[in-house]
């Protein structure tokens, strides 16, 4: 009589990252709907996946995330690769304090709090321009990119981790001004290979994008359309395969 054995799940992919992530063209779309590029990444590979991000996230709210969101935890013991895929809010430009915008919605009565998100959105724009201050330096953005990694690796040293470099916007709401995307995908370049870790890069597929297809994108110039989520998944998918058990034979062309 043999003995039967229950077969072993596949590991998922765990995904830390902004609102990049799920945004499509004309708003949020759920965690699990299969039009966005994580999902997009998984069906490829015939792999779960498990994706935590917000809106406005940036390096330092994933660290933040990572060190107090138990589901977090609980998904990194089932995770075959991780992909961190933010950056990007980091390195916009943010003239008035990022901690002034998050702090409106708490600003009482509600009347003055529109008055007061109303001047914001008058002046974000037109100060954008100057390029400085951005939203996190280079420097404490690759800090907090270093104690995400350390911390995934002492709890899980085997688990590979691959990096995206940050995309770019065409937004009005920054003055369609993008200096710090340089330096700071330059600084994750620097620190990702210093570790070894893979990288992909979303900056020509979403610069070709919003330069080629600006009316298929989100209006807000940020987020994307979903042939640009189709793409980056066509990126992502080959790069996350290499690093799976067995390295990811069989990837199929999402969409």
């Amino acid at each position: 009589m043999t003995e039967k054995t229950t077969p072993t799940e596949p590991g998922s992919i765990l995904v830390l990252a902004d609102s990049l992530s799920f945004y499509g063209p004309v708003g949020g779309l759920s965690a699990d709907d299969e039009q966005i590029w994580p999902n997009r990444v998984g069906a490829a590979l015939g792999r779960p996946v498990e994706l935590h991000a917000r809106i406005g996230w940036t390096s330092r709210d994933i660290w933040w995330a990572v060190t107090q969101d138990p589901r977090i935890w609980a998904n990194l013991g089932k995770a075959d690769v991780v992909v961190l895929a933010y950056g990007g809010m980091d390195s916009l430009p943010s003239p008035l304090p990022t901690a002034f915008r998050e702090q409106i919605r708490y600003v009482r009565p509600a009347a003055l709090r529109e008055r007061v998100r109303g001047a914001y959105g008058w002046l974000q724009p037109r100060l954008s321009a100057l390029g400085w201050p951005m939203a996190l330096p280079p420097t404490v953005t690759v800090d907090y990119y270093e104690k995400v990694r350390a911390s995934l690796a002492h709890l899980r040293p085997e688990l590979p981790i691959i990096v995206a470099l940050p995309p770019t916007h065409a937004s009005p709401y920054y003055g369609h001004a993008h200096p710090g995307r340089v330096p700071t995908s330059s600084a994750i370049e620097r620190w990702a290979r210093r570790h070894d870790l893979p990288i992909v890069d979303f900056y020509p597929i979403t610069a070709a994008d919003f330069a080629d297809a600006p009316e298929t994108m989100n209006p807000d110039g940020i987020h994307w359309g979903l042939h640009t989520h189709e793409a980056i998944a066509e990126l992502v998918a080959p790069a996350v395969a290499a690093q799976l058990p067995g390295g990811g034979s069989g990837v199929e062309r999402s969409g």
